[in-house]
């Protein structure tokens, strides 16, 4: 018998339970989407992030190009200041207290700009300092460069001057050496005829007697001494004061007499030859006027029979000659 089940009659079923079931689907879509939110926040952030690194690190990389390439640019342009410093250097082969301090300032700036360009990190201020340091650098060369043409046309100048000097110099000198020339000329001139002549010759053999008293002989075995005077003629240009005068005698055998004891020497002719003379006399000349000069010889040996030739020289010349000739003494005489 089959039954079938009726609802009871007066009797509400119960409620089902839907409520709970919707809350707990609706918190699930809130949490899902919150967490989708999230994720989507994370991952945008980390892409975000991840672009702003990216951009910083091609910002960085730009300013460290931008760095190394200005860098670059200032040690190339100190480079070539430093070449145009040695070149001027170079050139100039003056010194003064000028150019002198000059290189002690551009030296210490160039020290100083390349303490700034050697550091791998120099900020944009530093290298600013570096490419202001150049640009004076080069200013501070400008002026280096119009000293050393200033002094290089000083040098121009006194090379020209030097050169003017040096030809006035010279024709100065060979004036002067004509000028010598003729003064020697007429020195020697004055020379020889300042050269005194000797006239009047008188020669005589003197005999000494016992008593003191003295007789002229021509005897030579008589003859004790030989007295010589002559006179000197006047002379214009020969100036007042001692004169040297030379006198050779020369016996009969043709030898020049010289007793070296009685004063006898050495003396040279204009012509340069050697010329032993008997007596050298010192006359105290005075200008323009004759003088007598006499002087005795006597000689340690006994007088030769034959001629005596007396000689005079003065200033190197010949001024005068005669002779004496002694006899041969008889058997009374």
């Amino acid at each position: 018998m089959a039954f079938e089940n009726f609802p009871e009659s007066g009797k509400t079923p119960p409620p089902t339970e839907t409520k709970p079931t919707q809350s707990s689907n609706k918190m699930r879509g809130i949490l899902t989407g919150v967490l989708v939110a999230a994720l989507l926040g994370t991952w945008g952030y980390i892409i975000w992030d991840k672009n702003n690194t990216r951009e910083s690190l091609a910002q960085k990389d730009n300013v460290i190009t931008s760095t190394t390439t200005q860098r670059d640019e200032l040690q190339k342009e100190l480079a070539d200041a430093t070449m145009r410093y040695d070149m001027l250097k170079t050139s100039n082969s003056k010194k003064d207290s000028t150019i002198t301090a000059k290189d002690r300032e551009i030296e210490e700036k160039q020290s100083r700009i390349q303490s700034l360009l050697a550091k791998s990190n120099a900020t944009q201020k530093e290298l600013a300092e570096a490419r202001q340091l150049i640009a004076s650098l080069n200013r501070d060369l400008e002026g280096y460069q119009q000293q050393i043409e200033i002094l290089e046309g000083q040098k121009v100048q006194l090379a020209q001057e030097k050169m003017v000097v040096t030809r006035e110099r010279d024709r100065v000198m060979r004036d002067f050496d004509s000028a010598k020339v003729v003064i020697t000329e007429k020195e020697n001139i004055i020379d020889v005829g300042s050269t005194l002549k000797a006239s009047n010759f008188n020669i005589v053999g003197i005999n000494e007697k016992s008593s003191g008293k003295e007789k002229v002989t021509d005897k030579a075995k008589r003859v004790d001494k030989l007295r010589v005077s002559f006179e000197l003629d006047e002379n214009m240009i020969a100036p007042s004061g001692n004169k040297e005068i030379y006198v050779v005698i020369t016996s009969p055998d043709g030898k020049p007499i010289a007793v070296e004891a009685l004063g006898s020497g050495i003396f040279n002719t204009r012509e340069g030859e050697e010329k032993i003379y008997t007596q050298k006399l010192d006359v105290p000349y005075e200008q323009n006027k004759k003088q007598t000069v006499s002087f005795d010889w006597k000689q340690n040996t006994d007088f030769s029979t034959g001629n005596y030739k007396i000689e005079v020289y003065n200033n190197g010349f010949k001024v005068g000659e005669a002779n004496r000739p002694l006899k041969k003494g008889g058997l009374f005489s």
